[in-house]
């Protein structure tokens, strides 16, 4: 499979994912600006939608959003326990942490990326990520990652997501609970792949 992807972008959740599970793969690194490959192909000829991740499948198909690639990848190795298995409230609950990080801390923490956002605008989306953090900080007591002791798909989104605040001056320093967490993962060998491969370690 190939991963398209842009250096710590949302991409590098199925990346880290992907090396978490142990699957192989090909990864296209894209100019954000110009949308092209660096081996010059037109990425938007593959995504016309011109963001990252899009994951080439062994057919040819296509999937993007980064929410829906991290599973499907963790579904490909089950026993990893990247996603509980399908029914199960546990698959549930980190479903419900993919919709969260991406509708909830995504999409806050972009604001800070797309020039011309009006200081206003900054500020509301500080106020708002730090009562969403107080959420997060609270769910991390006493465990080691969302859901327990074993690390999810959802992690990985979170800890991808959360990496961004320092560009966005969000301050994680009130929150121990998600230091600590950002802390355990970064240290993670497949994390640590991850960030090499991507030229940001």
């Amino acid at each position: 499979m190939k991963l398209y992807y842009m250096p710590g972008a949302c991409s590098l959740a199925p990346h880290i994912v992907a090396n978490e599970a142990g699957i192989p793969l090909e990864l296209r690194k894209v100019d954000g600006k110009a949308k092209t490959t660096e081996d010059g192909e037109n990425f938007l000829d593959a995504n016309p939608n011109g963001y990252v991740p899009a994951l080439i499948l062994e057919d040819g198909d296509m999937l993007t959003e980064a929410s829906v690639v991290v599973q499907y990848l963790a579904d490909r190795k089950p026993d990893t326990g990247l996603m509980p298995p399908a029914g199960s409230m546990a698959r549930y609950r980190v479903q419900q942490w993919l919709s969260f990080v991406a509708t909830e801390l995504h999409k806050s923490l972009g604001v800070f990326f797309k020039p011309g956002t009006p200081e206003e605008t900054k500020a509301a989306n500080r106020e708002h990520l730090e009562r969403r953090l107080k959420h997060v900080d609270a769910n991390l007591d006493g465990k080691t990652f969302l859901t327990g002791d074993t690390l999810t798909a959802a992690d990985a989104y979170l800890w991808t997501v959360l990496g961004w605040t320092k560009f966005a001056a969000v301050d994680l320093s009130p929150f121990a609970n998600v230091q600590r967490f950002m802390a355990t993962v970064a240290a993670r060998p497949a994390v640590v792949q991850a960030l090499k491969a991507e030229g940001l370690a």
